[in-house]
Formats: structure tokens, C-alpha cells, sequence
């Protein structure tokens, strides 16, 4: 059962972090919480590929790893900061109006993505609120979350490989390019609580203390200026939600907390100009997003059918549709064998 996309809930501010892990995963989420404070505001729930057919103990052994109290999900709880809960085994989780919802899952579903599945809830439901980490685990749950999460102007973390026991589920969410933050599950940790002190963080329509309406808009067309300069591109008339929404998510990033300190950085580092262009255009899906499919293609698949195919006879390939896909005119084409298994 789909949870219904609706608006979080007035007046609550503070973010929500999903976190998700596979293999590995008891250890990294031990070490995160660990090095989390108790009282950084924030909400943690934790999506954990889990065996249907057992009791799961993975409350109770993280229990011991902080003082914030750790449950396991039950259907229609309210979620509360500084408090962290845990998927149940044999559910997907969802989240509407600040409550979280179990879902029921296929029995041995071979394509049960449990992360993804919550990171999308996530993003749509909390916005700019949203914060992803993927820590230790094999294959690619998550990755096409973690993106939904950006996307929404959410932030997002994933493990580094050196500290991950197995890397697949971070370095699948890295390879594409859908991640803010690399880092072990400490570094991540520190990060978070630095983040939960970010006067923008979750409130990108208010303005921080000092910054006066006039002042805050006489800025940003500056900001649309360099824009314009550097990139091209006149934002002057997006929509201003999305654009106050995209300028906070980088002014969190850069641990800037105001209007003019941003636009100032934005005058010494024109490198950041390029990536808030990105951000204000970014893209909620990608060609390569999964890069062991496109592997597969090109290893196993398109070999099989060069395999029956004549030189020179041509094969019509049909892309259904992407955002960041081929040029105007190459949704449907006809690719000529180059010998091999080329393409």
C-alpha cells in the first residue's frame, strides 16, 4: 500500500534522516550512532536489509550504542527528534504528515529495495527536511533514493570504502553523483551535528535573524547576475521557493549562514557558481544512474544480439525518456555494427 504523498506536518522544523545499510550494516549504524549527540534535533530511522522469516535483534544491540531511545517502527508512529527508530523485519517502511507507515512486501521478493523505497517517501514527503546516508552494503539499494533526496533539496552522505566492510551500496550512490558528503560513519556523525546547528537547515522560505527582506532580494538578483555571467542562464524569473530551497541547501553545505556571506563566496570561488547551477537545474534521474545495468549491456546483452546479426545490419535502440538523455533526435536511432562488440 503506497503511502499518500502530503505536506509535513506546520510547524515542525526539524530534519528527519533516513539511514540505510545492507551487509555491514550493524557496525556502521553502531559507529554513527556511537558519535551522534543526543540532542541534535534530528530523527534517525534506520532501513536495514533484514531476514523476513526472523525476529530481528537489531534494536536491542543498538540500544547500547546511544542514549537516544531506539524502537522499532510500529504502524502510524509519530516521529520525534532526538529519537531513532528502526525498520521491522519483512516491512518497507513510508512516511506521510510526520508518521511512519509499514508496508507490506512480496515474500522473497528478488527486487525488494527497502531503502530506495523509504528515501523516495522521504524526499517527497519532507523536502528540503530530507537527509539520506547509505553506510556498508552490497548492490545498489538506495541509490536512486539518495538521488530523490537531493533532488528535493535534501542532503545527503554516503560511507567511504576504506571504512565500509562492503562498499556496493555507497559506491554504487557515489559512481552516481548523488552524494554531498564521503565519509566513515564518525566523520558522518560529526557532520550531522554540525549540520543540525545550520540556522537555514529545513527552513529555506524563512530568513535567518538579521536578514532583512529588501536586503535578502537586492542579493539575490546579484546572485542571478553571476548566475547569468558565468553559466548563461537568467533565473531571474524560477520560481523563487526552488531557488531560496537550492541557495540554502548550498549555503548548509559550505557551513555558510547567511545571504551575503554566500554571494561573496560565490565571488571567490567561481567553481561553486557552476555547481549551483547544477543544483537550481538538477536532475531527478540520470542516462548511466546504474552503471552495472549499462555493464551488463555491454558485456552480456548487446554481444548476444550482434551475435545474429549480419555486418553492417543496423540495430534500432529506443530510449522511453531521461532527463539527462541524448540530444533532441536521438530518443530513437539506428546504431551500425562497428565490429565487435562495439557500439
Amino acid at each position: 500500500m503506497p503511502v499518500k504523498k502530503t505536506l509535513a506536518a506546520p510547524g515542525r522544523t526539524f530534519p528527519i534522516v533516513g539511514v540505510g545499510a545492507s551487509a555491514g550494516g550493524l557496525e556502521a549504524f553502531r559507529s554513527l550512532l556511537h558519535t551522534l549527540p543526543a540532542n541534535t534535533g534530528m530523527a534517525f530511522v534506520l532501513v536495514q536489509h533484514l531476514d523476513p522469516e526472523h525476529e530481528s535483534l537489531l534494536t536491542r544491540l543498538l540500544s547500547h550504542a546511544t542514549r537516544m531511545p531506539v524502537t522499532e517502527v510500529t504502524e502510524g508512529v509519530t516521529v520525534q527528534p532526538n529519537h531513532v527508530y528502526v525498520i521491522p523485519p519483512n516491512k518497507a517502511l513510508g512516511i506521510g504528515n510526520g508518521a511512519l507507515h509499514l508496508l507490506a512486501r512480496k515474500r522473497r521478493d528478488p527486487k525488494h529495495m527497502p531503502v530506495d523505497a523509504f528515501f523516495h517517501s522521504l524526499a517527497e514527503n519532507e523536502g528540503s527536511r530530507a537527509i539520506g546516508v547509505i553506510l556498508s552494503g552490497v548492490a545498489t539499494d538506495g541509490t536512486l533514493g539518495l538521488a530523490a533526496i537531493k533532488a528535493a533539496g535534501g542532503i545527503t552522505f554516503a560511507q567511504d570504502s576504506k571504512s565500509a566492510k562492503y562498499d556496493g551500496m555507497p559506491r554504487s550512490a557515489i559512481a552516481a553523483g548523488c552524494v554531498d558528503f564521503v565519509l566513515p560513519p564518525e566523520g558522518i556523525a560529526r557532520e550531522l551535528k554540525r549540520v543540525s546547528l545550520h540556522p537555514y537547515l529545513g527552513r529555506p522560505e524563512h530568513l535567518p535573524a538579521g536578514d532583512r527582506r529588501g536586503q535578502r532580494d537586492e542579493e539575490l538578483l546579484k546572485i542571478f547576475a553571476l548566475l547569468r555571467h558565468a553559466t548563461d542562464v537568467d533565473f531571474t524569473n524560477y520560481k523563487r521557493s526552488t531557488i531560496n530551497r537550492r541557495i540554502a541547501r548550498r549555503m548548509v553545505l559550505h557551513k555558510i549562514s547567511s545571504l551575503r556571506q554566500y554571494l561573496k563566496y560565490l565571488h571567490e570561488n567561481r567553481l561553486e557558481l557552476t555547481a549551483l547551477r547544477e543544483d537550481l537545474l538538477i536532475h531527478v534521474t540520470s542516462f548511466f544512474r546504474e552503471p552495472d545495468t549499462f555493464r551488463a549491456l555491454k558485456e552480456t546483452i548487446l554481444p548476444r544480439i550482434f551475435r545474429n546479426k549480419a555486418p553492417g545490419e543496423p540495430l534500432r535502440v529506443w530510449v522511453a525518456g531521461c532527463s539527462t538523455g541524448p540530444p533532441a533526435g536521438r530518443s530513437a536511432g539506428v546504431l551500425p555494427r562497428r565490429g565487435g562488440t562495439r557500439w
